[in-house]
């Protein structure tokens, strides 16, 4: 079965590393769908992301989990969802079924894939580490 997650993965952390390896267990293969520079900045704000595409990309994809990395640029990951037609699609805890976009919810619907929620590392994230390097 395909496995496809979808994010931002800036600053790659343990709360990444634990999620992505959940993803990988619920199929044969994980595709990452990786946010591009000017998505992750329309979401997260002028100064991010930290690291470029590429680099994020290339950190991802060294990753025993994770089996393909693609960089999309629109603001939702529908059309990527459309093109490769996971049988499961995987978020993180700080999403609910009702919070995800409607659009993907219709693509993961129209091409029959299961949606799962996964739960959060507590405590671990990168808006996290940013607030604790900027704490004097």
């Amino acid at each position: 079965m395909l496995v496809l997650t979808n994010g931002c993965f800036d600053l790659l952390h343990v709360g990444h590393v634990r999620y992505l390896q959940a993803a990988r267990r619920r199929g044969d293969a994980l595709v990452v769908a990786l946010n591009g520079d000017d998505s992750v900045r329309a979401l997260k704000g002028p100064s991010r992301p930290v690291n470029t595409e590429l680099d994020r990309a290339e950190v991802l994809a060294a990753l025993a989990c994770v089996d393909f990395v693609t960089v999309f640029h629109s603001a939702r990951v529908t059309e990527v969802i459309r093109a490769i037609r996971p049988q499961i699609y995987v978020k993180g805890g700080d999403y609910t079924l009702e919070s995800l976009d409607p659009g993907e919810r219709e693509a993961l619907e129209d091409v029959g894939a299961q949606i799962e929620i996964l739960e959060l590392v507590a405590g671990k994230s990168t808006t996290a580490i940013l607030q604790k390097i900027s704490t004097p």
